[in-house]
């Protein structure tokens, strides 16, 4: 078998599970129109002549017949499957298992073109380093590794095979914490990375749409020197940032993606993701999105790192916004600002003037916190409401005299405050638990504010169109932190209106 170089762009592989041969091609041709390069024909459990499918493709194939052994549905022999790929070999590349290659023995002139490949679906092989050598040394085209990510630092392996490769290589992690490896894999210069046609068609966990990897992720633009952005939190696969932040990029013209990344729970897994991504080479990470559970373990990491965190963030206790410039870092607090911003300009007052209204934090974590900072900073009287007490008061006795005076209530009274304005910082009413709400009714004549922006209409904001009171959704803070942080990583005026437009159109009414 000889190997062929090939000197082309990382390709973008819509896998297509067969069933029949009219829906594979209706699905072949909806690939096409999509933008993909190749198609990859799952035919496990189909039944009918592979070559015929091939020579109607209206894209180049790889026809792939998947033991149940690697993650397939073919209850067939490996003699029949090897059968069935050299029946479809003469137009197309088929993808074998190495094993099924080293079990057989097969001979260098069994397949024109072939992708020799090994998948782990419990997670990274324990013989990692051995597989891939073998894959190299073997007389393949394509070298394929494919496992399922543990942690997010799973990728950067991946993304070192490409580096080391010695032919046309795909390298990809699976899972949630695996996203970044498909979308990166054209910055790290794969063979190809692979997409489903929609979000139910997938042919292994983790796997995008190919709308999503073409519109959100924007493909096409991706190069060697892309810089890459994220949003760093856990859960973090409903992440609305990514869609924002990317049409921002485009619509400035800026080199730069921006990906969900799953950083596990704890300091020690935030510390591990920073020492590993933001010095590996030719990852060119520049900027980072914070969110829960994470906002105080960043703060945490740049004071252990003597980086420069501005004063209103130190103050807080929490950084939401990382610039990444030159191996430096600089920690920010893009929320304090869209907290205060949102609620002057609804009331029409300026910043100095919070000092004269009572104010009902909801929630004491990391929004809660910013909250309490900020109007406290304002000289506002804050109120401050949590399901644990112990947290409340321990919140208000940190910020009370900061300007504004600062107490702890009981989550039971909340509803007889006697507050002016009121602001939920806790995820109650989030999607999917739309029917609840933080108070039980709500007052005329007040302010509410709901830091959940999915839904945009919560349970709580119509709550408080029905009684008549003025609202502020989660989508207005959302957009004002977000376009800090597009400012501060770019150093452009940021597109709002189109930030605005983005989320309104993702969101849940």
């Amino acid at each position: 078998m000889v190997f062929r170089a090939e000197l082309l762009m990382t390709r973008l592989c819509v896998a297509i599970f067969v069933t029949d041969e009219l829906q594979a091609k209706r699905d072949m041709a909806l690939a096409a129109e999509h933008g993909a390069d190749l198609v990859e024909l799952r035919i496990d459990t189909y039944s009918g002549d592979p070559l015929k499918l091939v020579q109607h493709a209206p894209l180049q194939t790889i026809v792939t017949c998947r033991p149940v052994w690697e993650g397939g549905q073919s209850p067939d022999s490996d003699e029949v499957r090897v059968q069935k790929l050299r029946e479809a070999h003469a137009c197309t590349y088929v993808d074998l298992e190495l094993k099924t290659f080293q079990k057989l023995l097969l001979g260098g002139g069994d397949f024109r073109r072939v992708i020799f490949s090994s998948h782990d679906f419990a997670g990274r092989p324990a013989r990692l380093t051995n597989i891939v050598m073998d894959l190299m040394q073997a007389p393949c085209d394509v070298a394929k590794i494919v496992w399922t990510a543990r942690t997010i630092r799973d990728n950067l392996e991946a993304f070192e095979i490409l580096q080391s490769r010695q032919k046309p290589t795909i390298a990809l992690c699976m899972g949630e914490a695996g996203l970044i490896s498909r979308v990166l894999a054209k910055k790290f210069g794969a063979f190809l990375t692979f997409a489903s046609l929609d979000a139910t068609a997938g042919t292994a966990p983790g796997q995008m749409n190919i709308i999503d990897m073409m519109r959100v992720y924007r493909w096409d633009a991706i190069r060697s020197d892309t810089k890459v952005y994220g949003v760093v939190g856990s859960p973090i696969a409903h992440s609305m940032s990514p869609a924002i932040h990317n049409a921002a990029f485009e619509s400035a013209g800026y080199n730069g993606v921006y990906l969900p990344m799953l950083v596990n729970p704890g300091y020690e897994s935030f510390k591990a993701f920073m020492e590993s991504f933001t010095c590996f080479k030719g990852l060119d990470l520049a900027g980072l999105s914070v969110t829960i559970p994470h906002k105080e373990n960043a703060l945490r990491y740049l004071k252990e790192k003597n980086a420069e965190v501005e004063p209103l963030a130190q103050q807080i206790g929490a950084v939401n916004t990382i610039v990444i410039d030159d191996g430096k870092f600089l920690g920010f607090n893009s929320d304090y600002a869209a907290i205060l911003d949102s609620i002057t300009g609804k009331l029409g007052i300026e910043r100095d003037q919070l000092k004269e209204y009572r104010v009902a934090v909801i929630g004491a974590g990391g929004t809660g916190r910013t909250a309490v900072a900020a109007l406290a900073a304002y000289g506002a009287t804050v109120v401050v409401y949590n399901r644990t007490r112990e947290k409340a008061d321990a919140l208000a006795a940190e910020f009370t005299g900061r300007t504004g005076k600062v107490v702890a209530a009981d989550f039971e009274k909340l509803c007889d405050s006697c507050c002016q304005i009121y602001i939920n910082t806790t995820s109650i009413g989030m999607h999917p638990n739309v029917d609840q709400s933080p108070m039980e009714s709500v007052p005329a004549e007040v302010l509410v504010f709901d830091a959940v922006y999915n839904p945009m209409r919560t349970r709580l904001i119509q709550q408080a169109e029905t009684a008549g009171a003025k609202t502020i959704g989660g989508a207005e803070m959302f957009v004002r932190q977000a376009a800090r942080q597009f400012t501060l990583w770019t150093n452009l005026p940021a597109p709002v209106e189109l930030m605005r437009s983005v989320l309104e159109k993702r969101l849940i009414r």
